[in-house]
Parts: structure tokens; sequence; C-alpha cells
């Protein structure tokens, strides 16, 4: 194959076994990703299983169906039970029905039998953290690949050993992040690895034991489309905002509840968490245990037009996680002009950096005592919202990413064909 001069637009392959934005970090990456590397100039195709992503109309779809088993509407459902008589759909049901997670490694064999049909189509295949054996042959034999990994997923599995209090809640989690061992045998055969964070890098390169000379940083961006500062007359006092996956112990949201109890004792707050708890999860339990149900809101699900008005009503916003690969709502809360708190967990100080007030991660008091100083010091707080305008602006747009990541693909590409 010609090589391409760095001025040639590229034919890009974007990997998501899981694309639609409303279901997680996944699909809003490759829809900014994949708009801003069309704005480049370049050709980019996006192969994803269900839920789909939203795409820029510039963008090209190509859907590879799965049984879509964690399909909110059918959960663990077979739509048509004659989808069983493919051995790939049997393989994923019954790998499903041992409480296992099976969405990567059918996706890989899905995304290899589509690129050894369309083999000559793309210069660069670019995989977003699904890291199946089917992504490691389309690598090796196929066409150059790279992979995005977010943060390591053995940090998710160890807060879910620490919350599991049963033989057969670890076993359960055991069985569930099974697929762990597959995503560290794929990444170790990649040449080039993007995270987006220095955190991430060496947190990666420890865990899943990869040098760190194949990583390169590409920090994410911010859609200004969603995330910018609506100027009202005044914010409501003593309002606080969280965006959260409410029951994933990672994300920490137990810790700013028990601050918000804690801060009632003393002064009148409310709590907004754009999200919506499990019916009989233990964030349910637990803001029922610390009788704090009048003050603590949760929106359900909302759409990506209603982020900046919640934004405005707020008078700060709290990222209470105990680990970010990169931490997405600090920036988005930044974008918004929100006075910002969060915690040191991973990467989140490297997001925030001094526009945003710093407590360690599980620690309530230390949350309660910042959130207390804010609601109280409208100064600071003005200041803040200033701060993180100008660093969102200055570091996170997905153009600068999607000309760093272009960067990365020529290089994954020179060295492939070993010029």
């Amino acid at each position: 194959m010609k090589r391409k001069s760095k001025s040639q637009p590229l034919k890009i392959c974007l990997l998501t076994y899981r694309g639609n934005p409303t279901c997680g970090g996944q699909g809003v990456y490759i829809k900014h990703l994949s708009k801003a590397l069309s704005d480049l100039g370049h050709e980019v195709d996006v192969l994803s299983g269900p839920p789909y992503p939203h795409l820029d109309a510039k963008v090209h779809l190509h859907r590879l169906p799965s049984l879509d088993l964690y399909n909110s509407e059918h959960p663990f459902r077979v739509k048509k039970v004659s989808a069983l008589a493919n051995p790939l759909n049997a393989y994923e049901f019954l790998s499903m029905c041992t409480g296992r997670f099976p969405e990567p490694y059918t996706f890989g064999v899905r995304a290899y039998n589509y690129l050894q049909r369309h083999k000559n189509k793309y210069d660069i295949v670019h995989d977003n953290q699904c890291l199946a054996y089917g992504i490691g042959k389309i690598a090796q034999h196929i066409v150059p690949t790279i992979a995005t990994i977010h943060h390591p997923i053995t940090v998710d599995r160890q807060e879910e050993f620490k919350s599991a209090t049963t033989r057969k809640g670890i076993r359960k989690v055991k069985r569930w992040y099974s697929f762990i061992r597959m995503q560290k045998e794929v990444a170790r055969q990649l040449s080039h690895i993007v995270t987006v964070s220095e955190c991430s890098k060496v947190d990666i390169a420890e865990e899943f034991s990869i040098p760190s000379s194949r990583f390169r940083v590409v920090p994410n961006g911010i859609n200004k489309e969603f995330f910018y500062p609506v100027h009202n007359a005044s914010r409501p006092e003593n309002s606080i905002i969280v965006t959260n996956s409410a029951d994933t112990p990672l994300k920490g949201l137990r810790y700013l509840l028990e601050a918000v109890a804690l801060i009632r004792k003393t002064q009148p707050l409310k709590l907004t968490v754009i999200g919506e708890p499990k019916k009989n999860g233990i964030i349910k339990k637990l803001v029922a245990d610390l009788a704090i149900e009048d003050i603590v809101r949760f929106t359900g699900r909302i759409a990506n037009e209603e982020f900046a008005g919640y934004y405005s009503n707020a008078t700060i916003a709290v990222v209470p996680s105990l680990y970010e690969g990169f931490g997405l709502p600090a920036a988005e809360a930044m974008a918004c002009g929100v006075p910002l708190i969060s915690t040191s967990g991973g990467a989140l100080p490297e997001v925030v950096g001094d526009a945003g007030i710093i407590v360690p991660p599980a620690d309530a008091a230390s949350l309660a005592r910042e959130i207390t100083f804010l609601f109280n010091h409208p100064e600071q707080r003005k200041k803040l919202a200033k701060a993180g305008i100008e660093r969102v602006d200055s570091i996170f747009n997905w153009s600068k990413a999607a000309g760093d990541m272009v960067d990365v693909y020529r290089e994954a590409i020179h060295d492939y064909r070993g010029n």
C-alpha cells in the first residue's frame, strides 16, 4: 500500500461495542471524536454494536447487531429465539446466563469478520476499550490498530469486591469481570495505546503490565454545544448538583450523601443527582437511612440539551468519585461556569487543576467542610467559576484532541509498515 503523506486524509475505522451516548462515556467519546476527525477532513466510519451511537451526518455508521441483552427495555431477554441458532449468539446468551459479560468478546468476533471482508478500506482501526481477541487479530493480520483505554477496569473490579458482602456476591463480581484477562492479553499486543490522562497512563501501564513507551496521552474534549454558561440573574443558594452513576461504588455518591446529611444539621441545602438509582439498591436505602429524602432529587435520564439548564440552577457542582481515568463530569461542570469541588481520585486533579477545590476521596467530612465553605463565600465561587471556564476553553476541546489523535494514527501506520 502506498504510504500517505501527512497532508493526505486518512480512512479511519472507529470501533465501539456499544455506542449510544446515553449509555455512558463510550458513546460520548465516539460521537465527538468521530465528528472532530471528520471536520479535519478525514473519512470516518464507526462500527458499533447496539445501542447504536448518534453520529454527525458526515460519519458513516455500520451496525454490527448483537442480542442487545442489556437493553433497559428488554433486559436479559432475546427478541427472537431463532437468533440463538447462530453459534455466536448462543454463546453470548449462555455467557450472560452464567453472570458473565460477553459483549466485548462477541463484538470483537463480529468486527474481525467485517474487517476481513473490507480489509483494504481503511488506513487505521481505532478500538474504544473493547480489547477483544478479535481486535487483536485485526491488529495482527488486517490493518494497523490502536486502542483507547480510558482507565484500568481493574479499579472498578476492586471497588466492586469491596462492596460485595457475601461469598455469592464475590463470585458474581469475579464472573462479571472475567473479560479483564482477555483485555490485558490484547492490550499487550498493540503497539500504540491512547489514554486520556497521565494518571491513567501510569495506572494502566502498571495494572496491564505494558511499557509506558507504548502510551500516548490525548485528553478528551468538551462539547460546548451542550455544556456552556447560562447567564441567569442569580443562582439559587445552597444547591448542589452531581452527575452520577448512582449505584456504581467507584462514583462515590454515598460519601456526598453522607456529607449532605452532615451539612443539613447546620444549614438548609438541596442536592440534585443527574441519574437514577436502582429501586432497591444501596443508594435508595442510604438516602432513607440518612433521612434526607426531602432534600435529594434524582432526575433520571435527561437530554443533552438540558444539562446547561440544570447546571445553571446549582450553587456548586461536586464530583465525589473514588477514581476517574479522566473525569468528564468535572470538565463539563467547569464548562458551564459552576464552582467545582472534586476528589483527588485518579486523574481528577489533572482535569481540575487550580480551577476547583480538591478533597480526598471517600471522605464525607472533607466534602461537607468545603461545600459549607463555598456556600458561605460567594466571591470564591465567582473566582472558581471563571477559572473553570478558562481552563476548559484552553485545554479540553475536541478539535485539538482529533489533531493529536491523527498524529498517533500516522505514527502507528508508519511503525506497522516498518518504515
